[in-house]
């Protein structure tokens, strides 16, 4: 969409396609097309920070995963560890623990195969220009059936991991604080070993197609929407990546560590978030640097520049050839998000034959009890980035305070420059094409973006309501906060 107000053209892209969730984005432009602003917009609003307060603590881990049927596990699983701190629980016995690993695996495993095979493989498949009517999974389905076949089948595998240990796909109520609600049958680890080694296989496949597309198109890809900028993950206190627990490190662009192993209780020491008028998504930046440049990457790409090590075979050889391309230093190439995603995926299914093959999981000892505390933070690396679930409760067991920051929360300043950068690159001073046009939407897929998930509001959130009549004039406003 393309309207004139006040000498600017106002182009419109909404909603972005292929993302969880609903957004747009606005680019202003001059008389000369030059780009003049930006902003990736997040039009819905969900306001579960508030809707769990006054709610029994119990009841949390399986009520904020409604927030998104497509993380829903991430969710579960943050709010669980919060929760296991409240009941005084500071230790899961190893069947819990384990079991919770094989429910994040399988989630992770099902969402990077989503967002690879039907939300990004259109554009590296057939090009950033191809005709929408084919740049979609059901054009990757009709030229290529066997990809789509294994996209299917890997998602599903992982999908019948998460019933297997949270008791439904979607939604499910495993994790609950201080352990799990049941362990893996004998009967549940023998069908999910069946399949095992075809999964592994096409793991391999899917981390080949997004090695070799960016090796191949790196002069084209290394500028494409692309920044230096700080990373930030859990690590494990060996260095190693944990995608399920950990402390906080911090890396700037050139691999210097800004903090590390940091106790996430202690999370508000080091990070702040700031609210903008014009999206229902947060900004949040490292407190030490402040917003202008404090503000840094989550998710794959984060967590791969920011591991010293991987702890499965395959998916360690791959990272070390991923590092090599930068000579061992942070790799800020946007779109190596899909590269790093394949690396997890991969990784993630070497952790499920890990975790499959270990007795624990058929332990009966599920629950451990303590103590009741305040106050406690959950944090677990998300599919799509680090999650944070911080929560307080009262004397009579409820919800007083609430707040979550979201994966795709923590990415918002690095996806609107994203836009910018292409925006600049791209559109700036030529004729609009539906092409030059997806290239925004590329750079914005490139982050797997859940903005289901990222619409919070913070305190009072800045509202303004504008009603215009049937010609554009402004007729009457109100605003707040």
């Amino acid at each position: 969409m393309v309207a004139v107000k006040d000498g600017l053209k106002r182009v419109v892209i909404e909603p972005v396609t292929r993302v969880e969730g609903h957004g747009k984005v606005t680019i202003l432009l001059d008389k000369q097309n030059k780009v003049q602003q930006t902003r990736l917009h997040i039009v819905e609003f969900r306001g579960f920070e508030r809707f769990v307060q006054g709610r029994p603590f119990w009841e949390v881990p399986v009520l904020v995963q409604r927030l998104c049927g497509i993380c829903p596990v991430s969710h579960h699983l943050a709010a669980a560890k919060a929760m296991d701190i409240i009941a005084g629980v500071d230790k899961l016995t190893p069947t819990a623990e384990k079991m919770r690993r094989l429910m994040h695996y399988g989630q992770t495993l099902q969402s990077h195969a989503l967002h690879f095979f039907h939300l990004c493989s259109p554009d590296l498949l057939f090009g950033f220009d191809a005709d929408p009517k084919i740049r979609n999974v059901i054009g990757v389905a009709a030229k290529y059936p066997d990809l789509a076949v294994q996209g299917v089948m890997l998602r599903k595998y992982g999908q019948e991991i998460i019933k297997a240990t949270a008791g439904k796909k979607i939604h499910g109520t495993g994790a609950i604080p201080g352990g799990i609600n049941k362990n893996l049958s004998i009967a549940e680890r023998d069908a999910f070993l069946k399949d095992l080694d075809q999964m592994v296989e096409w793991s391999r496949s899917a981390l080949k197609i997004a090695k070799d597309y960016t090796v191949e198109h790196l002069a084209d890809v290394k500028d494409f929407g692309s920044f230096e900028s700080n990373h930030l993950s859990l690590i494990r206190e060996d260095g190693a990546m944990d995608l399920y627990h950990g402390n906080l490190r911090a890396i700037d662009a050139q691999g210097n560590k800004i903090f590390d192993q940091v106790d996430y209780q202690k999370y508000l020491d080091y990070i702040v978030e700031e609210v903008r008028s014009w999206s229902y998504m947060k900004f949040p930046f490292i407190k030490s640097i402040g917003p202008e440049k404090g503000w840094y990457r989550v998710g794959p790409l984060a967590r791969v520049n920011t591991a010293d090590f991987i702890d499965t075979p395959e998916a360690e050889a791959a990272r070390k050839e991923f590092m090599a391309v930068t000579d061992n230093k942070p790799n800020n190439i946007s779109m190596a998000y899909h590269w790093t995603r394949m690396i997890e995926l991969l990784h993630s299914i070497e952790k499920i034959k890990e975790l499959l093959n270990d007795k624990d999981l058929q332990g009966t000892d599920l629950v451990v009890k303590g103590d009741r505390r305040g106050e406690a933070v959950g944090l677990i690396e998300a599919p799509r980035g680090t999650l944070f679930h911080h929560y307080k409760v009262d004397e009579n067991d409820q919800v007083t305070m609430a707040n979550l920051i979201v994966s795709t929360t923590n990415n918002n300043e690095p996806m609107n420059r994203a836009v910018r950068r292409v925006a600049d690159d791209y559109i700036s001073g030529k004729e609009i094409t539906e092409g030059l046009l997806n290239r925004v939407e590329v750079a914005i897929r490139a982050y797997d973006p859940c903005l289901s998930c990222a619409t919070h509001a913070m305190g009072q959130m800045p509202l303004v309501v504008e009603l215009f009549d049937h010609e554009g004039n402004l007729v009457d406003s109100r605003s707040k906060g």
